[in-house]
């Protein structure tokens, strides 16, 4: 018996240790995660830091604002096409290798988006930075699952966590001072200098790529390709045009919606059906990546919709210029960092679920009192509750991706990354494009309100408007002239107060979809407390 025992005890050390000895080993490792971590950083940041120079893009390139519209559209579409391809690419051509070809173009792309010399141009090379870009995202955070043993996932995972999680803040902060300091083309000629370090790292660090077999000699789903570039390309743009368009009462929103359902289930039944699909849609067998892939569409809406409303309102409603944006949402940028190095250290120990219950409750706490705001509302005001945001928002990001992929089997981790990914970009756009639309609705209806209590024969407002226009008179104004003065100033406060009650309603529903999300903690597992590690076949 005692024999049996020691054969067992002896069979799981060696397991354990072979297990083990799959993964990189010594400072190696580290050096991996930050480069792997830098190339998605860039890709984030990259997503964000054009947004607030969009004016200064329109005016030098003689555009309109729904032509400069395109230089973000085109950029998010060709990065939601590619991110589920990466996987495959990524067997194809092997993993360093299409990560470095990946950081070289998205390198080179940047160049010419800094170097455009009329709009076609400009949205081009975007086009082919969101298409290099998509492969760094979901590549990076593969390359930490493949590199690091499940013990040390938190600590590897929270290195690329505080990228994608302060990207999207530090993207304005960093382009509005480019912008205003250097001019709107260094916000792409930064990436040069980061790019070249990221690509020569990535040389040297990352492991070189092992011959697949016959893996890189199967056929190309090119019908697979073309669906997929068809469904979530055309969703991308219903998305993103949609509320400009207004909706379906376009007939180009019209026939972007029909596209998409139509194609996305095309694309299922094609990637169901082939023997070698291009994007492996059968890894969401694995109940915890499905359940995560959902939650984290959720995330998405939260986090990048959260992120959109505040800017909105800091630039619209209390009047800040870009650079002061940027610094308004840098503090949680840096709670978010702070947060993520030290939930890192214990997230492989805690019970994932958990967490993420905390991140959800505390964000949504943090979105109702951001719905209190005033006319008075200024930057002491918003410094706490942004401050706070940051760090909740990390309670539910890294846990969620430890319980999501940490438990796949290494074959699949991949294909689940990219899946896990792109469901986050896609509920990124999902959750601007609901929360612009609930924003115009909400303004109408809080403007029509409010003016059902204006009214000539309101003795309120007679004495309002007498008020102003004596005060406008005092200024220098004839009778006339105050008059009118007087009704264009109670036009601009009922604006502003619709304004600031709309926004209100965006906080309030963003904290109510974080706590709507919390029975789907149920279907995920335990995360790092509970994970096994990956199976390396």
């Amino acid at each position: 018996m005692a024999t049996t025992r020691d054969r067992s005890k002896m069979q799981n050390n060696s397991n354990s240790t072979k297990a083990q000895s799959s993964y990189v080993q010594g400072p190696l490792k580290w050096a991996i995660a930050f480069t792997a971590s830098l190339g998605a950083i860039l890709e984030v940041i990259d997503t964000s830091i054009v947004n607030v120079a969009l004016t200064d893009i329109q005016a030098t390139l003689g555009a309109t604002v729904s032509e400069v519209g395109w230089v973000v559209t085109g950029y998010a579409i060709a990065n939601v096409v590619l991110i589920p391809l990466s996987a495959w690419l990524g067997d194809v051509f092997g993993k360093k290798t299409y990560f470095v070809f990946s950081m070289v173009g998205f390198t080179l792309a940047s160049v010419m988006c800094g170097f455009a010399f009329n709009l076609p141009m400009l949205v081009i090379s975007r086009i082919l930075q969101g298409l290099f870009g998509g492969g760094l995202l979901a590549k990076a955070q593969a390359i930490l699952f493949e590199t690091f043993p499940p013990a040390e996932q938190g600590l590897a995972q929270a290195v690329f966590g505080v990228g994608v999680i302060a990207g999207p803040a530090i993207g304005p902060t960093l382009g509005g001072y480019l912008t205003d300091s250097l001019g709107w083309r260094w916000i792409f000629f930064i990436n040069l200098p980061v790019g070249i370090a990221a690509v020569l790292m990535a040389i040297f660090f990352l492991p070189p790529d092992r011959v697949q077999g016959k893996k890189n000699h199967q056929k190309v789903d090119w019908l697979g390709i073309i669906l997929l570039i068809v469904a979530v390309g055309s969703l991308q743009t219903f998305l993103e045009e949609g509320e400009q368009d207004d909706w379906f009462n376009s007939q180009f929103i019209t026939t972007l919606a029909i596209t998409t359902v139509v194609g996305l289930v095309l694309f299922i039944w094609r990637e169901l059906s082939t023997k070698d699909p291009a994007v492996d849609l059968r890894v969401l067998r694995h109940r915890s990546l499905a359940a995560g892939s959902v939650y984290s569409g959720i995330l998405g809406m939260g986090l990048y919709g959260a992120l959109f409303a505040v800017p909105l309102f800091a630039q619209g409603v209390l009047r800040f210029t870009a650079t002061q944006t940027g610094w308004l949402l840098a503090p949680g940028a840096l709670a978010s960092a702070i947060v993520m190095i030290l939930l890192g250290k214990i997230s492989t120990k805690v019970d994932a679920r958990i967490l993420i219950a905390i991140g959800a409750v505390g964000t949504a706490l943090v979105m109702f009192q951001l719905s209190n705001i005033t006319p008075q509302t200024g930057t002491e005001d918003l410094f706490y509750p942004l401050l706070w945001r940051g760090a909740t928002t990390v309670l539910m990001f890294l846990p969620l991706s430890l319980a999501t992929l940490g438990s796949l089997p290494k074959q699949d981790i991949s294909a689940g990354s990219g899946f896990y990914n792109l469901t986050r970009q896609l509920g990124g756009s999902i959750g601007i494009a609901i929360l612009t639309t609930l924003l115009a609705q909400r303004e109408a209806f809080h403007k029509a309100m409010l003016l059902t209590n204006l009214s000539p024969y309101n003795p309120e407002t007679t004495q309002r408007l007498n008020a102003l226009a004596g005060a406008f008179q005092n200024r220098g104004s004839d009778a006339a002239t105050a008059q009118q003065q007087a009704l264009t100033s109670l036009d601009q406060l009922v604006n502003l107060q619709a304004a600031i009650l709309s926004y209100a309603d965006i906080f309030r529903f963003v904290g109510v979809v974080f706590l709507c999300s919390l029975p789907l903690l149920l279907l995920l597992g335990k995360g790092g407390a509970g994970a096994k590690a990956p199976i390396d076949h």
